[in-house]
């Protein structure tokens, strides 16, 4: 037998779907991720020498990366099966470098799902390792640590230790606080409609609206201006003056890509963008489903483009003609357009055996893997279908020179809505999915019966607070990122403490607000949304080949040093005490300084120790507690954060006379099962905080380090811990005897 040749993947779960599909002259090893990265003691960027970078075996992989060396030295040649992304090309990149394996023996495959045919398709016409790829991402990972290794000591300087910046995260965080801005500096506008319930000939009675009077739209700001109008037109005949019928199509929705999915699988499932990610990597590696073996249910679920490849939509059309009839089906297959910046050479995320529909594989998933592979496979057939078609509506009816509208809309083909409906946006009003309201017969110059006017009070509403899935999609939007940094965004924001997620909605924290305003004044350029967009397009282009990595880096750190220097010189110091325009109530003498402590901001006399007086302030205060923007379930009164000996929590305003509270929860779920709870922060009697199920006493799991909502990829459980060894951040599993850890990104 001829020497074997080794393949390289990230994940040990694949390992075991992609042999089988191989013969028995490859061997499949996983690189359990990164095996080499920049130094966590040292910046490990050679700024002088065109930012050199300096890369070190990660610590937690030398048992790893002397296995794979050791199958090297048997192998006749490496095949790099690492994700299909710039990480995954990066990774391989690193692989390669360390294996005694001659570079003309070095082999790229690429594969969007992991199935048989593509497989083999992709063993059938390897490539080689893109250095532009690479190239690029080796750009990202530079500019991250320079930022979060230069910005970071300042903010352990000037305000606490801990504390870190990330160039994109922070302008995250930036976005959710400007958002918590508007809210707080919104004003409440006035605002009245007026509505006639109307009889005809036959029933029923209908509602129409009122839109114009002499043919300009009516504005009514108060009660007196809407009791006005009920003056004018309640003796005047109503008579209808125009019956339109129309027909209105709704087109589906694209299949998904890694910002949609996570999008609706927030308003859909309830799902982080973590969870989602977690569970669709499942979906991707390989679940087993009987005497096939493994199978990857799910294309690759990074991906920024719609496109979907010609086998994929002919294998859709014979499902959906089988299914749900051939008449669903539109002439042709749609085409979907990606965004400018898209990969192209990605596909979707859809559903790798079509034929496998939800309900066949109900025994082969966990319940979290059925339900989005369930999200995943009916968007996909959705969106191969035709629109769906409505009859509308819309009759005017006059009353002098006012004009009142009443609308409906029934659903006539059903199309794509037979599988699957997109949820909107919690702004966004629903579309139509059925019959909104029956109209009696009616006819031009028929006249009418008014029944009663009724005027309406509103109110204008401020803008809605962000959730995951609404800021995916302002992230996406604004060129902020890209598909594979969504929900690590997300999760480092939340777990570094300056945002926090209250029923789905995200708000900043005091200490998210107070870094954010040190950051954005210090940095205008580096934490501006628009140059951080920019920089994304530069980091596609390098990918492209029209840029270099190097000058992208120098253009940026040019700027970033001049702003470095400006904030060491400039920047607040709430460790010394930022000042204030209060004097010291106890002794009538000292400036008030505001400061950081431990449990947050507060105000302390620059005259201390002489004076001790001190004042909470932000969260901490209990004369003003911040709002939490829902409402008791008790009593319906204001529900808001306070501080208590065991932590941070949430109470009715209206203690002592309702004492409703409840734990604030870290959007992950207590891994025993059965249970159901969440995991909550909270502090022992002795102040140290750890981790515990929100269904204490009934559940008594507790952790004491912080769980990062990513899965084990060595034994599957459902969140990793955050721990700290001489000052080193690393990730480890929270089961015994797993073993599993690997140091933590900064950022």
């Amino acid at each position: 037998m001829g020497r074997r040749s080794l393949v390289v993947v990230e994940s040990p779960t694949k390992v075991k779907t992609i042999q089988k599909y191989l013969d028995k002259g490859f061997v499949v090893k996983a690189s359990m991720g990164h095996l080499k990265d920049l130094p966590a003691s040292k910046l490990g960027v050679d700024v002088k020498k065109n930012f050199a970078p300096q890369y070190v075996p990660v610590r937690t992989k030398t048992r790893t990366l002397q296995e794979l060396k050791k199958a090297a030295e048997k192998a006749a040649a490496l095949f790099v099966a690492t994700d299909p992304d710039r990480e995954g090309e990066a990774i391989g990149w690193h692989v390669a470098q360390e294996m005694p394996i001659p570079r003309d023996k070095v082999y790229r495959v690429l594969f969007n799902e992991i199935t048989e045919k593509a497989v083999k398709a992709a063993f059938a016409r390897p490539g080689r390792i893109d250095q532009k790829k690479v190239d690029a991402q080796q750009a990202r990972r530079i500019l991250d640590r320079l930022v979060g290794y230069k910005i970071s000591p300042l903010l352990w300087e000037r305000v606490r230790r801990g504390l870190s910046a990330g160039r994109v995260q922070s302008v995250a965080v930036r976005l959710i606080c400007e958002r918590e801005g508007e809210i707080r500096a919104f004003v409440a506008q006035e605002y009245w409609s007026l509505h006639a319930h109307l009889a005809g000939a036959a029933p029923p009675e209908f509602v129409a609206t009122l839109r114009e009077k002499a043919g300009e739209k009516v504005a009514l700001g108060t009660e007196v201006d809407a009791q006005a109008v009920v003056v004018d037109v309640r003796e005047l005949p109503f008579i209808v003056k125009d019956v339109v019928r129309g027909e209105r199509r709704r087109n589906p929705a694209p299949p998904f890509i890694t910002s949609t999915l996570q999008q609706e699988a927030a308003r859909k499932l309830r799902f982080s963008a973590s969870k989602t990610m977690m569970v669709a990597q499942q979906l991707y590696e390989g679940v087993e489903i009987g005497e096939e073996g493994p199978v990857g249910l799910i294309t690759y679920m990074r991906t920024d483009s719609p496109r979907v490849g010609d086998d994929a939509q002919a294998a859709a059309r014979e499902v959906i003609a089988a299914r749900y009839g051939a008449d669903t089906l539109p002439e042709r297959p749609p085409a979907y357009r990606a965004r400018k910046s898209a990969q192209e050479a990605h596909e979707a995320i859809r559903p790798t055996l079509i034929d496998h529909g939800p309900d066949e594989l109900t025994r082969r998933l966990t319940r979290d893997q059925l339900a989005l592979y369930r999200l995943i496979w009916g968007r996909f057939l959705a969106s191969q279908m035709r629109a769906a078609v409505y009859d509308t509506l819309a009759v005017d009816v006059a009353a002098g020179p006012y004009v009142f509208r009443a609308q409906g809309a029934a659903l006539r083909i059903p199309g794509f809505m037979a599988v699957y409906i997109e949820t909107p946006d919690e702004s966004e009003p629903a579309e139509e999915e059925g019959e909104v309201s029956g109209l009696p017969p009616l006819e031009a110059g028929q006249r009418l019966g008014l029944v009663r006017l009724e005027p309406k009070q509103h109110f204008t509403q401020p803008p809605p607070r962000y959730t995951e899935a609404s800021l995916v999609k302002e992230l996406e939007e604004k060129g902020i990122g890209r598909p594979s940094t969504y929900a690590q965004i997300l999760t480092t924001i939340q777990k570094r403490g300056y945002v926090h997620r209250d029923r789905g909605a995200l708000l900043p924290t005091d200490l998210g607000e107070t870094v954010t305003t040190l950051l954005v004044e210090a940095f205008p350029d580096v934490f501006e949304v628009a140059f951080t967009a920019q920089m994304e397009e530069s980091l596609d282009e390098i990918e492209g080949g029209e840029r270099k990595w190097v000058e992208t880096v120098r253009e940026f750190y040019d700027r970033f040093a001049k702003d470095l220097k400006r904030a060491d010189r400039n920047m607040d110091d709430f460790k010394k005490g930022k000042p204030t325009d209060e004097t010291c109530p106890q002794c009538g003498e000292g400036q008030l300084l505001e400061r950081w402590g431990r449990f947050g901001r507060f105000l302390a006399c620059e005259r201390y120790p002489e004076c001790k007086y001190t004042r909470n302030v932000g969260e901490n205060t209990h004369a003003e507690p911040q709002p939490t923007g829902s409402d008791c379930p008790t009593c319906g009164r204001p529900m808001v954060y306070k501080e208590g000996r065991f932590g941070r929590f949430i109470a009715c305003s209206g203690y002592p006379e309702c004492k409703t509270t409840k734990p604030i929860t870290i959007g992950i779920a207590c891994p025993q099962e059965g249970c159901g709870g969440e995991l909550s922060e909270r502090r022992s009697k002795r102040g140290k905080p750890y981790y515990g199920c929100t269904n204490y006493p009934t559940c008594k799991f507790i952790v004491w380090q912080r769980p990062v909502g990513s899965a084990c990829p060595k034994c599957g459980a459902p969140f990793v811990l955050e721990r700290t060894s001489r000052g080193k951040r690393f990730l480890a599993c929270w089961r015994e005897g797993c073993g599993y850890r690997r140091e933590a990104e900064e950022g």
